[in-house]
């Protein structure tokens, strides 16, 4: 069995450092320019050199998105942007439309995109064997496979397709959509923002109510539920406990969904199933064992209710939504920026508010202890962190390592 890519989400800088820091083997990034993901901070060209560079560095590959669905004036500039990604070093795009697929397969026939991938985005909608053979043929390295697929479904194509040179991605972990793969017209419908151009509203996530025309005042509740209405809120998907059954897929890349979720979100999901995929190749039993673990520093990070998509065959759509709109149980107050082995004081860059005598979890390191003393940067006491992103030194009971995260178990 090969032991799968663990891909994660990487929105800015500091999420693509926190994705490889906690145990991602590559990212997927979006530039300025053609994703999906409008909305999210996104790269300026020397800002995805710089990331690039950095990763690389750690031995981790890049991915950027260039999958939306074109228009004929979103062609201006592509095939400049695209050998810029080649020359900055990318590893791969993922794409979603068959014009941009042309455009890019055009590029590297003429060995102007020489050593970059072609992925085919899950917006692409690959559900079958056949479509996926299509896109090998035409050059494509890899499918990121349509999120309604069962197992059995994606062992085939796996099967059907898979070899030395082109792959089978699926996603493992984050927010599912209503929409079929996606594609999704409601937010333009609604407020003139498209999801198939990168500017999802997310109006599924919204709570909803029945007017009758001539009493617009007058509000009824779709779904009986007193904090509203979430007839379109789907659940997250959540496979960590069938890492087997996705090994034995044949799929060469687990995807993490959330490029606009938070830095703390990205290190949560990413350490989790980075040390259920290790466990399971170092030892069967070891994984079994970890499975309530697993879910449970899951359940740390910001989620909706979890289930398994379409993963065991269809899923009943009042299974696959929940009244739930996110559950939140630990707060993110900050990351060790150094740590003092004489002083014992660690150099914390605040993230929310801590203060003496709260009890503080060192995520990595797996150590909670009380906070018994807080100083600024010029060693001033404090009896508290009020103020977000300021260096502080705090004293800790074990020796910690950059970049690790503390958190407090909300009340």
């Amino acid at each position: 069995m090969n032991k799968p890519e663990l891909l994660a989400p990487a929105g800015d800088f500091e999420k693509l450092q926190m994705a490889i820091e906690y145990g991602a083997n590559a990212v997927y990034v979006g530039g300025k320019l053609f994703g999906l993901r409008a909305n999210a901070k996104n790269f300026e060209i020397n800002e995805l050199q710089q990331a690039i560079e950095y990763a690389h560095n750690h031995h981790v590959k890049v991915y950027v998105t260039v999958n939306i669905f074109a228009h004929n004036k979103d062609f201006n500039g592509l095939e400049d942007y695209l050998i810029t990604l080649k020359k900055i070093g990318a590893d791969a795009i993922i794409v979603s439309d068959l014009g941009v697929f042309e455009i890019a397969s055009k590029l590297k026939t003429e060995q102007r995109l020489e050593g970059l991938e072609i992925h085919i985005s899950t917006q692409a909608n690959v559900t079958n064997k056949h479509s996926a053979l299509v896109y090998k043929k035409l050059g494509a390295s890899r499918v990121i496979l349509a999120r309604e697929l069962s197992f059995s479904e994606i062992t085939e194509i796996s099967n059907y397709t898979s070899d030395s040179t082109f792959s089978t991605e699926v996603f493992a972990h984050g927010a599912m959509c209503v929409a079929y793969s996606g594609r999704c017209l409601l937010s333009r419908y609604i407020t003139g923002r498209d999801a198939n151009q990168g500017d999802c509203t997310q109006p599924c996530r919204w709570k909803y109510h029945i007017t009758e025309e001539k009493r617009p005042n007058d509000f009824h509740p779709i779904y009986e539920d007193e904090r509203g209405t979430y007839i379109m809120n789907s659940k997250d998907l959540c496979m960590i406990e069938y890492i087997p059954e996705l090994v034995a897929s044949g799929v060469s890349s687990l995807k993490i969904e959330g490029r606009m979720k938070s830095a703390y979100y990205v290190a949560v999901t990413t350490r989790a199933y980075r040390e259920a995929i290790d466990d399971y190749f170092a030892s069967k039993s070891l994984y079994q064992s970890k499975k309530t673990y697993y879910l449970e520093e899951l359940r740390k990070s910001s989620h909706r209710e979890f289930f398994m998509g379409f993963y065991l065959g269809n899923t009943d759509f009042e299974t696959s939504v929940t009244d739930i709109a996110y559950v939140n149980t630990y707060d993110f107050v900050g990351i060790v920026r150094d740590y003092d082995d004489e002083g014992a004081f660690a150099l914390v860059e605040q993230r929310n508010k801590f203060s003496v005598g709260d009890e503080i979890e060192f995520m990595r390191a797996g150590f909670k202890q009380v906070i018994t003393e807080i100083f600024d940067d010029k060693f001033n006491p404090l009896s508290s962190a009020p103020h977000a992103q300021q260096m502080l030194y705090i004293k800790v009971q074990q020796p910690v390592a950059k970049m690790e995260i503390l958190r407090k178990k909300m009340q």
